[in-house]
């Protein structure tokens, strides 16, 4: 078995737990707890037996376009690729090739330090302050790359664009990529930063705020140069990496702005009550921006309290980590389930 000197060995992210179980209810893996806009399952519909027999395109030109019209911006800054996972490995695998580590937060999206096992880059973690902040100053070093989520994940916090453009001022010489999963939540995108720095890519996805978490959509608008770039590595790997779905089913949600903004406002109405009635019951957290709440309690730990909701078939996300051990992230359900999660907590806590 000398073949094994040479596999590539890496520790894999591990997702949140996916039950199969009935009647539970879900809120360990941040989707949205509505359906998707009607026009995209209308899009299905119309589909042709020729969207399973012919290759898709790879330029996943109507998609692009979409994306471009609403988010103001030249077709050409715009990447596609099948969920924003897939999006950030190609910019991992394009713009973080010095021998210089690049840099992420200590408490972040886990799969960024995998990636970087993945294809060999050296990298540091970087503390946030006490209060899960982004210092600015931590970030005026030398690197080969920088990358954070904003809002954070999986702490909710949101940085204001003052703090990423010091962060831009001072990194000119490398990529600096602000994964926004989470902005249409809360926040101003660094969208409005582009035209100044040609070295801002930011990556969005449909998982969330868009509801097609099972669909895999992701993208990064970048300069046309950046993303160009980005083409030539994707099309270096794989030509065929979205099928004729769900560009179809991404075109017409994009295109459904209205529906888009009414589940957001859902989302947010039920996380602002959820965290007074959280606070009422003794946990406390940063104030999130995002689809869920990081939350920590003042008397029960948190692996108690995730055993707790557990056995009730509600499944929270909970990190057994250094600084967050005592936290759990909770995604943002309809009210009806929240309100469920809350009977739960009020019921063991106040036993």
């Amino acid at each position: 078995m000398s073949w094994i000197n040479n596999v590539r060995k890496v520790v894999p992210y591990v997702p949140g737990e996916q039950p199969k179980a009935e009647n539970l209810i879900k809120l360990n893996t941040n989707e949205c707890p509505y359906p998707p806009s009607p026009r995209v399952m209308e899009a299905m519909q119309t589909l042709s037996a020729n969207c399973m027999r012919l290759y898709p395109d790879p330029a996943v030109s109507d998609l692009r376009q979409a994306l471009a019209d609403y988010y103001k911006v030249k077709v050409e800054q715009v990447f596609v690729g099948v969920g924003s996972d897939d999006v950030i490995a190609n910019a991992f695998m394009t713009f973080f090739n010095s021998e210089k580590p690049i840099l992420f937060p200590d408490i972040t999206y886990s799969f960024y330090d995998v990636w970087a096992e993945l294809f060999h880059i050296p990298y540091e973690r970087i503390a946030l302050t006490e209060d899960f902040r982004i210092d600015p100053k931590d970030y005026k070093r030398e690197n080969g790359g920088i990358i954070f989520p904003n809002p954070n994940a999986p702490t909710g916090v949101l940085e204001d664009l003052s703090m990423i453009e010091e962060v831009l001022e001072a990194n000119p010489d490398v990529v600096v990529m602000v994964d926004e999963a989470y902005i249409d939540f809360g926040g101003v995108s660094a969208l409005s930063l582009l035209e100044k720095y040609d070295n801002l890519l930011v990556v969005q996805t449909f998982s969330k705020s868009r509801a097609m978490a099972g669909m895999r959509i992701g993208f990064a608008i970048g300069s046309e140069t950046m993303i160009s770039y980005l083409n030539d590595v994707k099309f270096s790997f794989n030509s065929y990496t979205m099928n004729q779905t769900s560009i179809a089913m991404g075109v017409a949600c994009v295109k459904d702005d209205a529906y888009f903004k009414d589940i957001v406002g859902k989302v947010v109405a039920t996380r602002e009550r959820v965290k007074k009635e959280l606070r009422d019951l003794g946990f406390s957290f940063p104030d999130s921006m995002s689809n869920f709440i990081f939350a920590t309690h003042e008397t029960i730990p948190a692996a108690e309290l995730f055993e707790v909701c557990k056995k009730e078939n509600i499944f929270v996300r909970y990190f057994k980590k250094p600084r967050i051990d005592n936290y759990l992230r909770i995604s943002i359900g309809t009210d009806e389930e929240m309100d469920q999660l809350l009977q739960v907590l009020k019921t063991y806590i106040k036993q």
